[in-house]
């Protein structure tokens, strides 16, 4: 069996208080058929986050000189992990909040070729600690993907993820600020198969969410309805051979 690359992004915005132990805590070897590598996006941070994440061990950290956004930092996660030769990227918050542990269990739908985009629920899993507006306006947010896509989701915040090849290349995140809920409109739209798998919630130790309710409201709201306004060409599964490769996705307006 070909050995599967794993890179694992961390998007990071002045983490240096949890970084290590987020990245320290990233399974290398749990499988022999999985090789395992680790890329920090360092958001423009004013601390010591870039070089902390190379004594943690990181094998890429990708800076921005000035702080973009989330969106835009995992956007350039996703596109990093692709240009490296992923087959799965992961993305997990910096902020020790999810259990990077459990990221074995996130890809193995992917593994298995059964899903080609995962998301770690804290609500199918456990929630103890996490604030109760935070808790009301995840409902509340994921409870509109869930209608707008007419597919039950549970926990659309989540901040631990895993894309398939294909999914990391066709993810679009239209907005800087967020992309927890254009990139899931996006990939399902596309006809990307979707999982989520239940995980544990730690709540934060150290640090400060970027999230601030009023700028949460006035720029994620605009971006999903943008989202849901663009056409999207659909994916579909196939299995059919292209200049003598193999290709299991293709997008339909290439097919013949």
């Amino acid at each position: 069996m070909k050995q599967q690359k794993v890179i694992v992004f961390l998007p990071a915005f002045n983490e240096e208080e949890s970084i290590v132990e987020v990245i320290q805590n990233i399974p290398r070897h749990f499988n022999q058929n999985v090789c395992v590598e680790v890329l920090v996006i360092n958001d423009g941070s004013s601390d010591r986050t870039e070089l902390l994440s190379w004594e943690a061990g990181a094998d890429y950290v990708h800076t921005f000189p000035i702080n973009k956004g989330l969106g835009a930092a995992v956007r350039k996660g996703l596109e990093l992990c692709a240009a490296n030769g992923a087959d799965i990227g992961v993305m997990i918050d910096a902020d020790n909040e999810y259990p990077a542990e459990q990221i074995p269990e996130l890809i193995e739908p992917i593994l298995m070729g059964t899903h080609d985009y995962v998301m770690g629920s804290r609500f199918l899993g456990t929630i103890k600690g996490m604030r109760w507006n935070r808790r009301l306006g995840n409902y509340c947010f994921t409870f509109l993907q869930a209608l707008l896509l007419r597919k039950w989701i549970y926990d659309g915040q989540s901040g631990m993820r895993a894309f398939s090849r294909q999914a990391m290349i066709e993810a679009e995140i239209i907005h800087d600020y967020n992309y927890a809920q254009v990139v899931t409109l996006n990939l399902i739209r596309k006809g990307f198969r979707m999982k989520e798998i239940p995980i544990r919630y730690q709540v934060r130790k150290t640090g400060e969410s970027f999230i601030k309710f009023k700028a949460y409201m006035t720029s994620v709201l605009p971006a999903i309805l943008k989202e849901m306004r663009r056409p999207v060409n659909k994916v579909v599964k196939i299995n059919r051979q292209v200049n003598g490769k193999v290709h299991p996705y293709m997008n339909r307006n290439q097919e013949q």
